[in-house]
């Protein structure tokens, strides 16, 4: 193969493709058999195959039971914030996000005590098996799951205090920032790792994707005085939502 020659399955799939995103097949729109491909591009029907194959993995398209490959609805993605700006609330940016009249956020979540697998007690710098406060939470937009969250707190923090439970207490929801400074525990720092991953099939359920679709992932950890005090995973379906940054300049 000649240097930037494609395989003939990429480009059948680039102009199956090009035909999705310019509307020439629209949404709902049945896509050219097998066949039809075969014969329109010349190939065979190895070839055929994997350029669908490829479509469907980008979430192009989608298989229906004894009916054929259709064009999926590509929905505009919506905006999630995440600002280096504190609001004078003390609500997280999410929280602020949706006070907007316009906006119909919810949210649910659970806490539990647990003990510090090995990844999370190295982001928090404890030792694993030590305890930490396990919340999840599940963030909806007009009702549809937009977004999920795991967070864990050092209890050797938190323990015992009135902001052991996140969303519970005199400060329950307010945010890990002015949580920590109800225990005179000063954050000044947060680091955030952003990427991406194929969903898990638990996270796909519940944000409402199929097997393949791409989630991205936020690793958050926020620190006091170099010690990190929480660290948390965000999820967020990537074909729905975008993250925007917000940052401060000094």
């Amino acid at each position: 193969m000649t240097f930037g020659e494609q395989p003939a399955y990429l480009r059948v799939a680039g102009d199956l493709r090009k035909k999705i995103v310019d509307g020439s097949l629209p949404p709902h729109t049945r896509l050219p058999s097998q066949a039809r491909i075969r014969e329109e591009y010349g190939v065979s029907d190895t070839v055929a195959l994997e350029a669908r194959k490829v479509l469907m993995a980008e979430g192009l398209v989608e298989g229906r039971s004894g009916s054929g490959t259709y064009v999926r609805e590509r929905p505009v993605p919506r905006r999630i914030s995440r600002s280096g700006f504190r609001p004078p609330s003390g609500a997280t940016p999410f929280r602020q996000e949706q006070a907007d009249g316009e906006t119909r956020g919810t949210w649910e979540s659970s806490s539990e005590q647990a003990e510090a697998s090995v990844a999370v007690a190295e982001r928090l710098g404890i030792r694993a098996g030590d305890r930490v406060m396990c919340t999840k939470y599940l963030f909806r937009d007009a009702g549809e799951a937009m977004m999920l969250s795991t967070s864990w707190e050092p209890l050797a923090v938190t323990g015992r205090t009135p902001v052991m439970l996140p969303e519970e207490g005199p400060l329950g929801g307010m945010g890990v920032v002015e949580r920590m400074a109800a225990i005179d525990v000063v954050v000044d720092n947060v680091t955030e790792e952003v990427g991406a991953r194929p969903g898990l099939a638990e996270e796909l359920l519940t944000l409402g994707g199929v097997p393949g679709h791409v989630v991205v992932v936020i690793q958050r950890t926020y620190y006091a005085s170099g010690r990190p005090v929480e660290t948390a995973d965000v999820v967020i379906p990537a074909d729905r939502y975008r993250v925007a940054y917000h940052l401060p300049v000094k």
